[in-house]
C-alpha cells in the first residue's frame, strides 16, 4: 500500500462517502474505490462498510485508520522539515468531557507553544467517543473521571482497547447553578434539595448510562431532566430554568463569568480526573506541557 493510499483513505473517513471523498481528491469514483478494495485485500480486512448513507468504518478500520493517520502524519512532519524547509507542523489533538479547566490548559499549551506552524484540536465529546478517540489514535490523550459508579466498567474497557489512566487529582462534587438560584446562597447542598429543578446533563447517545455519563448520581430518578451537548447551553439553561448540573466544583466560570456559581454537594463520591493513553504510547512534548498545565487545577 501507498502513502497516497493511505490518505485516500482518511479522507474517505472524516467525509463517510466515497462520491464527496472523490470529490474533494479531484479523483474519479472508480478509482478510490479501487484503492480502497487494494488496500483492502492487502491489509486482510474490511476498513469500510457500505450503507445507503455512505460508509462508516469496521472496527478493524478504526484501528487501521489510526495507525494510518499516524503514518501520514509523520510523513508529513519529514516533508516539512526536509522538503519545504519550513519548521515541522506540530499536531496535538485532545478528546475531552465538558470542562472548562481542559480549555483553559490547552489555551496555556498554545500560547507556550509559541510556534507559526501548528494544529491543535480540543474535541469536547461524549465519554465512550473520548476513548474510542484515544484508542484510534485519532486524539493524543483523553480526559474523563472514574467514580465508583462507573469504575468497573471503564477499567474493563480500558483494558480491552489497550489503554492506561494516569489520576490527575481528585474532586468531591459540587452542583453549578445560576447566582440567582433559590440554592444560591446554601453552604452545601444534598441531592434531596435538588428534586423540585430540573437536571441538566450531557448527551451520551447510544452509551446513555451512568457508566457514561459526565455527571455523578445520573441513576438517580427525578422528574425534569434536560440534556444538552454543549456547555453553552447548560449555561444558559442554568440561568433561564433554575436548572442546575453536578461536575467537579473547579474552575466554574463556563462562559458566564460570575453568573454561575459552584455549591458542595454533601453525597459520598469522589471524582477521580485524568487521562487515557495508549499502552504502547509515551506522553509526547506537547502532552507532558499540557498534563502539567491540568495539574494546577487540583483542589
Amino acid at each position: 500500500m501507498t502513502l497516497q493510499q493511505l490518505k485516500y483513505m482518511l479522507v474517505v473517513a472524516e467525509r463517510g462517502s466515497i462520491t464527496e471523498a472523490a470529490k474533494e481528491l479531484y479523483i474519479s469514483q472508480p478509482s478510490l474505490s479501487g484503492a480502497i478494495k487494494e488496500v483492502e485485500k492487502e491489509a486482510g480486512i474490511t476498513i469500510f462498510s457500505r450503507c445507503r448513507a455512505g460508509v462508516a468504518l469496521t472496527k478493524e478500520g478504526m484501528e487501521f485508520l489510526g495507525y494510518a493517520r499516524q503514518v501520514v502524519q509523520q510523513m508529513e512532519l519529514l516533508e516539512s522539515k526536509y522538503l519545504d524547509k519550513k519548521p515541522a507542523k506540530q499536531r496535538f489533538c485532545v478528546s475531552t468531557q465538558h470542562y472548562t479547566f481542559t480549555t483553559n490548559a490547552f489555551v496555556e499549551l498554545i500560547q507556550h507553544f509559541g510556534q507559526e506552524r501548528f494544529e491543535f484540536i480540543l474535541n469536547e465529546t461524549q465519554t465512550h467517543q473520548i476513548v474510542e478517540d484515544v484508542r484510534n489514535r485519532f486524539s493524543d490523550l483523553g480526559i474523563l473521571y472514574l467514580c465508583n459508579s462507573n469504575e468497573n466498567v471503564l477499567r474493563k474497557l480500558f483494558e480491552e482497547y489497550n489503554l492506561n489512566f494516569f489520576e490527575l487529582f481528585t474532586a468531591v462534587p459540587h452542583i453549578f447553578i445560576a447566582k440567582k438560584h433559590p440554592l444560591a446562597k446554601c453552604k452545601s447542598v444534598r441531592l434531596d434539595d435538588l428534586k423540585p429543578y430540573p437536571r441538566l446533563s450531557f448527551v451520551q447517545g447510544i452509551y446513555e448510562s451512568s457508566n457514561f455519563s459526565e455527571e455523578l448520581f445520573s441513576n438517580e430518578p427525578v422528574d425534569r431532566s434536560i440534556k444538552v451537548s454543549d456547555r453553552a447551553a447548560i449555561v444558559n439553561l442554568m440561568i433561564g430554568l433554575d436548572g442546575y448540573t453536578i461536575s467537579s466544583g473547579i474552575f466554574p466560570k463556563y462562559l458566564q463569568g460570575d453568573s454561575i456559581v459552584s455549591i458542595p454537594l454533601e453525597e459520598d463520591e469522589v471524582m477521580h480526573i485524568g487521562y487515557i493513553l495508549n499502552k504502547d504510547k509515551e506522553l509526547s512534548e506537547l502532552g507532558e506541557i499540557y498534563v502539567e498545565a491540568l495539574k494546577q487545577y487540583q483542589t
